[in-house]
């Protein structure tokens, strides 16, 4: 029997792109208030052959309906292709969208690398994409362009959001907008992300996290000759305070920091204590390295099944359930969606990674993303196959039952809070009336003290 489980999620879209994409050609939109509470979202998904998919959904009565469209964005020359592409919305107070492309122009007998910055300053056109798209900044690379991400940092006082991308050099390159020109500029890495120079062999895959409430960062990064590294930082001093480092066989094809639900027994209760490292390789099984802060990269958990339907070409961490625990999901090359639950330990086991459910699509899957596209607070899932992009939803019935039921447990708790409430305002107004009747008792006693014994009636006189 199969232990994977049906697939809660039902497609909604496809859209056809113009050519086959690849694991960098996905990057999610920030609504128009710029942050994840500003509305629903949208989707760029690049092809190979130069074209750039815009996905979004609108209201159009009395339903919402999926609108793809190609975008046209400058100085991408027609014989050009795209790489890898990022956007990002600016780090309060500053505002706007910023989309980067990398892409490589067939000049002849030397193919010649690029990277385009798209970012409007125009008041009122900072979120409107039509207009940032025509807005660039061409920058010619002296490597071959590999992912294109981007992290905040913090500098000084305030959090700046900027570009990296690795390159085959090899390296990861630094583009951090400067204030005064208003242009993106390369800086030297080391200045800002010190845990990531002297990387040894080409890195195909980044990810940086903040830990929250401690000033600190991680930094994880897979390599092509298979070398994972791990950093904890001090955002700071830049100060590299921990870092852990194996070498896996196989070019890594994701790596991703995220943290798991704390164990029944109260092991990872500590917010820190949780954070874990999903690592995919193009060879081996997909791993889990659990609560890395503690126990480093000696102890891998290999995601069952994950090895039996080809290479894992991409991941992400999400809660697919509504539980508020994260599930895995893992894209692979033998053309599944898969996906992976953690249960916690029980007392004298230990925790472990199960197979919830897998789906199949009609040809290999190159990237996922989940991301809110409606604005009804559930995700959908983006999954960029090489036939192109589908988007799957929640099933409104499943979602609609489990609403209610949360619903239910909700006004349960609420009324067992309110009748709990009443029985402590009760126990105290019986505790005061006790203590105000012995507060009496003591008085009464204490009157009757002070009196002391009644002196004798004097003898009647003859």
């Amino acid at each position: 029997m199969s232990p994977w489980g049906r697939c809660p999620l039902v497609e909604d879209s496809f859209s056809r792109l113009g050519s086959q994409s690849n694991v960098y050609g996905l990057t999610a939109l920030a609504g128009p208030g710029g942050g994840p509470g500003g509305g629903p979202g949208g989707l760029l998904a690049a092809a190979l052959k130069g074209k750039v998919l815009l996905f979004r959904y609108l209201q159009l009565r009395p339903r919402l309906r999926p609108l793809a469209r190609e975008m046209q964005f400058t100085y991408i020359p027609v014989d050009a292709e795209i790489v890898s592409i990022d956007s990002f919305p600016k780090s309060p107070p500053q505002r706007g969208l910023v989309v980067g492309i990398t892409f490589i122009k067939d000049s002849g007998d030397k193919p010649s690398p690029f990277l385009n910055i798209y970012c409007d300053y125009e008041p009122g056109c900072e979120f409107d994409l039509d207009s940032v798209a025509q807005s660039c900044l061409n920058l010619e690379l002296r490597f071959t362009p590999f992912q294109l991400c981007h992290a905040q940092v913090r500098v000084g006082e305030r959090l700046e959001t900027v570009f990296l991308l690795s390159g085959n050099d090899p390296g990861i390159h630094l583009y951090r907008e400067n204030p005064g020109s208003h242009q993106f500029e390369e800086q030297p890495v080391q200045l800002l992300f010190p845990e990531l120079q002297d990387v040894p062999s080409n890195v195909l895959w980044l990810d940086v996290q903040p830990v929250p409430g401690s000033g600190h960062r991680l930094s994880a990064l897979g390599c092509q000759s298979g070398f994972v590294r791990v950093a904890r930082v001090d955002q700071d001093s830049r100060a590299v305070l921990q870092s852990w480092s194996v070498q896996l066989d196989g070019p890594i094809s994701t790596v991703l920091l995220f943290p798991l639900p704390p164990e029944p027994h109260g092991e990872g209760k500590d917010p820190e204590d949780r954070w874990s490292l999903l690592v995919s390789s193009a060879l081996e099984a997909a791993v889990v390295y659990r609560r890395i802060l503690r126990r480093g990269l000696a102890e891998p958990l290999e995601l069952p099944g994950s090895s039996g339907s080809d290479a894992v070409v991409c991941a992400k961490v999400t809660d697919v359930d509504f539980d508020g625990a994260a599930e895995i999901l893992l894209g692979t090359y033998g053309q599944e969606l898969l996906c992976y639950k953690y249960f916690g330990a029980n007392s004298g086991g230990s925790g472990q990674f199960r197979p919830l459910w897998a789906r199949r699509f009609p040809s290999p899957l190159l990237a996922l993303e989940p991301l809110d596209l409606t604005g009804d607070g559930l995700r959908e899932i983006a999954v960029v196959c090489l036939g192109g992009l589908h988007v799957l939803q929640h099933s409104l019935e499943p979602t609609a039952r489990l609403l209610r039921e949360r619903l239910r447990r909700e006004l349960e708790n609420r009324e067992k809070q309110r009748e709990n409430r009443e029985k402590e305002l009760e126990k105290r107004e019986k505790a005061e009336e006790k203590r105000e009747e012995a507060e009496e008792e003591r008085e009464e006693a204490e009157e009757e003290r002070g009196a002391g014994p009644r002196p004798p009636s004097p003898p009647e006189s003859k």
